[in-house]
């Protein structure tokens, strides 16, 4: 048998292998796949611990740099020196900036946020009591919101110069200059002084207070899981109304970004092959062009329910809504900085928590951000 010789015409031996060709780059890149995925998440630590730790220094200054003297809130403006100066070291309030500072951080991760002067409760145990309220108006809201500002700015993009666009510009600009106030005020007077259509102001009559076990603190979810109808019909009677007034804001905003999105869309290739192709036009909207707009959608709606929760500070003391809005404004009418800081910390805490599920949202939906 002939053997075969190995060799190059300059009698250079021919390379062989023994195994599969390897680079040494692509062994490396599961391990750097793993250490920008370290990067990200620990950038991503660092920034929440960063501005909660801004937070609670916000909310501290705000104790500090009101006027409001925060032992006659607890003791009443008639009160003895050696009692003030009692409770002011109670308060730690003779302490250095700093002390007082640490102090607060660890009474707040501990879930103290002190004494309500207002109503003597502990202020975590109101706002547990409050806030779905508060939630519940929001939730409402986005809903309305959602539901008429989507469809809304996909109208007027696909229709654009047409009436329907003019009309959703015209909503999208009220939405931006309107006060929240004035406009949750006309509104109790034509439908509730005028046309008798809601209920006053609350989130149920006097009659139905105290009916329905507060399990979830959603009183339409509750009053729903009891089967009591009649308290759900009284209390979807009150919300609806400053649940809209609040909505129409967010059908502003979402109105107008579905509408910037959508006209980004149609002037695709895409959109125009699929158009060329004899596509209906319903097809194109909903099947194609709505397909990709869908995650940037969802990132607006969720942002839009932290700027519900700013304006739902208004819409609540207009309506008298038993919510962290109202307990807020009762903290600065009395005074009260426990229960001032003690909301706005809880605001701006929620206000963290949405940021961060919808960037993880924006994430996970998106495989292009990843």
């Amino acid at each position: 048998m002939a053997s075969v010789d190995m060799t190059t015409r300059d009698n250079s031996p021919v390379p062989t292998t023994t195994g599969p060709a390897t680079n040494g780059p692509v062994d490396d890149m599961p391990d750097d796949g793993i250490k920008l995925a370290v990067r990200r998440f620990t950038g991503r630590v660092v920034a929440v611990v960063t501005t909660l730790l801004g937070l609670l220094f916000l909310t501290f200054s705000m104790g500090r740099l009101l006027p409001a003297d925060p032992v006659l809130a607890i003791t009443g403006p008639e009160v003895s020196k050696e009692v003030y100066d009692r409770v002011f070291k109670q308060l730690g309030l003779d302490q250095p900036v700093y002390i007082q500072f640490l102090s607060y951080v660890k009474r707040v991760v501990t879930g103290d946020l002190g004494v309500s002067a207002i109503t003597g409760q502990p202020i975590v145990t109101d706002l547990l009591s409050i806030f779905p309220a508060t939630i519940e108006l929001t939730l409402v809201a986005m809903i309305v919101g959602t539901i008429v500002g989507v469809p809304l700015g996909i109208t007027a993009a696909v229709h654009r110069g047409k009436p329907i666009d003019h009309v959703a510009r015209i909503i999208g600009l009220a939405g931006h200059s309107i006060p929240t106030f004035w406009m949750g005020l006309m509104a109790l007077f034509i439908f509730y002084a005028k046309l008798q259509w809601v209920g006053a102001s609350g989130r149920v009559d006097v009659y139905y207070e105290g009916i329905v076990t507060p399990v979830t603190g959603f009183l339409l979810l509750d009053s729903a899981m009891e089967g009591n109808w009649d308290v759900f019909q009284n209390a979807l009677g009150h919300i609806i109304l400053p649940g809209s007034i609040l909505g129409y804001y967010s059908v502003a905003y979402i109105s107008r970004m579905s509408r910037s999105f959508m006209l980004e869309q149609l002037g695709q290739e895409y959109i125009i092959t699929a158009r060329a192709k004899g596509l209906a036009s319903r097809q194109v909207i909903w099947r194609h062009a709505f397909r990709n707009i869908r995650v940037q959608l969802l990132t607006i709606i969720a942002l839009t329910l932290g700027g519900l929760l700013e304006g739902a500070v208004l819409i609540e003391t207009v309506f008298a809504w038993p919510g962290l809005g109202q307990y807020l404004t009762r903290g600065l009418q009395m005074n009260d900085m426990n229960v001032v800081m003690g909301a706005v910390l809880t605001i701006g805490i929620v206000f963290l928590i949405i940021n961060i599920t919808s960037d993880v949202l924006y994430r996970i939906l998106d495989p292009r951000t990843r």
